[in-house]
């Protein structure tokens, strides 16, 4: 009969951690860098567009609609995107173009007319970093990879938290401050097993927060919004306001401050108009970007949007056939699977309460970037008196431990709530049990001992 426990023999835990961080750290420096990269987009995207900000200007701007012609003749063949609104009178105006299936930002000084650069969207340093962060540049394919790395980096952080856990009379030190002065491999124990603990928490949010934005968990996350709004009778409901990975990069645009694809333009048409809607949205003082976009294949409606990353902030406004607003929805009037959504991407973005929202982040990342460097010494120091081409260096299971309630509950739970996760240990359980038994010398080199084997089978 099998035998139960409250909780699971520490060696078990260990084996857990160390094959999801042999198998997760590569990710997590990735996207501990690039995220932390990606935390500070407005002030590097503010430094790179130094040179358009602040122009002399000797007379009034020249009306919008001029403004978008020139930027149209400098593209030829392109069609208005989006007419992105000025933060200041001397800043040039950005307007988006699209060109097939090539979205460009041209540059436009407001008086003269005088194009002063012509960018493509998808090669913006912020976009590249933000397609890496989020699909390794690997389309959908990447995207499901980083959801794996996601699922596990979370296993990795629960099994760590339960090793760092401390016993009875341990004191403080090791725990939540590092022992210094003492042996390397203590040194290095301490750093990662307190780094870890105070980084866990908001490490666990970010790869929660994170997952909307992947293509298997972010697809379900989509169905069940459907539902949300059908159940709702919403039918006017506003579009999705995260994107999903592998999509498009018209698509994607609305997660990097631009329009999505359910605006993109229709036919050529006068834009005499966009003057008027200027005009109105000005005053609102949208949190910027504001992009004011032509009606399109999809809707008659001209529109306007903030594309602020702090996402409570973003407002959607459609206007009337003669540029009166006909509805505005603020992200109170989004349904609260949007709104939870948007709330957890402001923060994963660094967006929602300023610097500090940006200083946790960084440090998180910083963290992160501590816990695989230090790893990686701890498992190169259980190296030292052998060889990497003789065993991995896994915590060995010599004898079978007893099942415990607490794991199994959590395996179940996890499995299911990320199946990324549950799929991947069910052929990892497998390849242990069944395959590894006619390869005893790569179950030996894993650290699975040949009478375990026998024992369990």
């Amino acid at each position: 009969m099998m035998k139960l426990r409250h909780w699971p023999a520490h060696q078990i835990v260990w084996r857990w951690h160390f094959y999801a961080g042999l198998f997760c750290i590569p990710f997590i420096l990735l996207l501990s860098v690039t995220g932390g990269v990606y935390l500070f987009k407005p002030q590097v995207e503010a430094v790179l567009d130094t040179p358009y900000e602040r122009l002399v200007l000797t007379g009034p701007a020249a009306p919008a609609h001029h403004q978008v012609q020139a930027a149209l003749q400098a593209v030829p063949g392109a069609i208005l995107h989006a007419y992105e609104l000025p933060v200041h009178p001397q800043s040039a105006v950005r307007v988006l173009v699209k060109q097939g299936q090539v979205i460009s930002r041209v540059y436009v000084h407001p008086q003269t007319l005088q194009v002063l650069n012509i960018a493509r969207e998808d090669a913006k340093v912020m976009r590249i970093m933000h397609e890496l962060h989020g699909n390794l540049l690997l389309g959908a394919r990447g995207s499901y990879l980083v959801e794996l790395a996601a699922s596990w980096a979370i296993v990795m952080v629960i099994t760590g938290l339960y090793l760092w856990w401390p016993k009875a009379g341990q004191g403080l030190a090791g725990v939540v401050f590092p022992r210094l002065g003492r042996s390397s491999r203590l040194f290095w124990r301490d750093l990662h097993a307190v780094t870890g603990f105070w980084v866990a928490i908001f490490t666990l949010f970010l790869l929660i927060s994170g997952l909307p934005w992947t293509k298997s968990w972010g697809g379900m996350l989509k169905e069940i919004r459907q539902t949300q709004i059908t159940g709702a009778k919403m039918v006017k409901a506003q579009p999705q306001d995260w994107t999903i990975g592998g999509l498009a990069a018209e698509e994607h645009a609305a997660h990097t401050g631009h329009m999505p694809a359910w605006h993109s333009p229709g036919p050529a048409q006068d834009y005499r108009l966009l003057d008027q809607l200027v005009a109105t949205v000005a005053p609102l003082q949208l949190a910027p970007p504001v992009l004011i976009a032509p009606p399109s294949e999809k809707s008659t409606d001209w529109t306007a949007r903030s594309d602020a990353q702090n996402r409570p902030l973003r407002v959607n406004i459609r206007f009337d056939a003669a540029g009166h607003i006909a509805s505005r929805k603020n992200f109170a009037d989004r349904p609260w699977l949007d709104r939870v959504i948007g709330v957890g991407v402001a923060i994963h973005e660094g967006q929602l309460f300023g610097w500090l929202n940006q200083a946790l982040g960084a440090l998180t990342a910083l963290g992160l970037v501590l816990l695989s460097v230090s790893s990686v010494v701890l498992w190169w120091q259980r190296l030292k008196n052998t060889s990497l081409l003789h065993t991995l260096g896994a915590p060995p299971r010599r004898q079978p431990a007893p099942y415990a309630w607490a794991m199994i509950g959590m395996v179940l739970v996890l499995g299911l709530l990320l199946p990324f996760f549950g799929l991947s240990l069910l052929l990892v359980l497998g390849i242990e049990r069944g395959l590894m038994l006619y390869f005893p010398r790569l179950a030996g080199y894993l650290g699975l001992d040949r009478t375990y084997r026998k024992v369990e089978s």
